[in-house]
Order: C-alpha cells, then structure tokens, then sequence
C-alpha cells in the first residue's frame, strides 16, 4: 500500500447537519464532497439517508478522479450541527453555509471542489442523456417528464445561482450543448476569480456554499431523474 493511500484510509468523511429552526427537517450532507446531500425529518434519518447514497454519489468522485480517495473514505463524521433558515425546515435543503465553508478557499481546495462539480455535471449529462423522456409522475400524476427537469436544473443553475457571482446569462441561453459548455466554463473562470477577491462579495453566500448548492441542485434532480426513470 502506497503512503499516500495509507494517509486517506478510513479517514471520516466529515458531515455537517443542517435542522430546520422548528426541526421539521434536518440536512446531513458530506462538506467535502459537494453534491452529496440528503434531508429528512430526523437527524438520525437524513444520517442514515446520506450513508445510502455513499454508493451513488461514488460516479461523482470518478469523475472527479477522486475514486482512490473516496474509496478509502470511513464512516461519516459529524463535525458541524447547525440552525439553518425557515426554508430548511420547508424545502428541506441546506440554505446556509458551515464554518468550514468560508472565504476565501485555497487553491488546493477551490481546484477540488471544481473537480467535483464538473463531476456532478457529468452525471447529470450522463443521467439526463439515459433515462425516458416520460417518467413516473407518482401516485397523483403530477411529476415533471425528463425535459422539463433539465430544463428547470439548467436555468436555474444560469440564471439564478451564477448570478450570484455577478454572472449574466440570458434567459434560456443554455439549453444548447455548445452553450452549455461554454457557460459551465464561464462559470468556473468566475468562481476563481471571485475567490482571488474580484468582483462584488456575496451578502450571505460563500462561494464553498455556492459550489456545494449548484453540486446538490444536479445531484438532487439526476437523483430524481433515476428514481423515475421507465426505461
């Protein structure tokens, strides 16, 4: 065994738990790994529920060629218990960022969550590009079909977060392939250039926290996406 994996081996993957003010919802999600995030009503259950999903978000780390470490990741760790924001308890989404999310991130850091988000966007490429285009609405039949997800995931992502950076997309502008590439480069070169200190400083949002929201937005939808697939 090399040094450098015998130095990763076993190491907690770090979790954070994030509870609704009134605790009607908690999120655990996994602060190293952007994207892997899961609620539920319970600490205990958003726990166990985000263990689950080890295995799913598992692509992700490939992606990112980060398979060896998170191979060798132990059990989760909880490092962090915090009171979100009213919408924690709603949506039952992480809407603030940890301690361990604060500005600026280091090179080294920044360079790895990057890895980590393109390779969220791969896997929800990947799913988005798999599944059928008409997929299980539910139990009351009113679920969206495959397009209107991509969709709603794609210009969210562009018109929403990312201009938070003070990035401008016009709307609908990434529902082309090219356009999509050239925006998710766009969006990168401007989260290092934030990070280096340009441009306007967020309000509340860290850019850890932005990385970390745009990550659990695809994984959340390429997720749901599986979930309904009728292939």
């Amino acid at each position: 065994m090399s040094a450098g994996l015998h130095s990763i081996r076993f190491m907690p993957v770090r979790a954070v738990l994030e509870r609704g003010p009134k605790e009607r919802k908690v999120v655990a999600y996994a602060v190293d790994w952007p994207g892997w995030t899961r609620g539920a009503k319970t600490a205990e259950l958003a726990l166990a529920r985000l263990e689950a999903y080890r295995e799913r978000y598992r692509p992700v780390a490939v992606a990112a060629k980060l398979k060896r470490e998170f191979d060798a990741a132990g059990p989760l760790e909880v490092v962090e218990d915090m009171v979100g924001m009213t919408s924690t308890d709603f949506w039952g989404f992480s809407f603030v960022a940890s301690s361990l999310e604060q500005d600026p991130m280091d090179e080294a850091d920044l360079d790895r969550k990057i890895a980590l988000l393109r390779g969220c966007w791969s896997l929800f490429d990947d799913v988005a590009g798999s599944v059928s285009a008409e997929l299980d609405k539910g139990p009351r039949g009113t679920g969206r079909d495959r397009d209107q997800i991509i969709r709603h995931t794609l210009r969210s992502e562009s018109e929403q977060t990312a201009k938070k950076l003070g990035l401008r997309i016009a709307e609908r502008a990434v529902l082309e392939p090219k356009a999509l590439h050239e925006f998710r480069d766009t969006y990168v070169a401007t989260m290092r250039a934030y990070n280096a200190g340009e441009g306007k400083r967020m309000r509340s949002w860290t850019l850890a926290f932005l990385i970390r929201h745009t990550a659990f937005h695809l994984m959340d939808h390429a997720w749901e996406m599986q979930d309904k697939d009728l292939s």
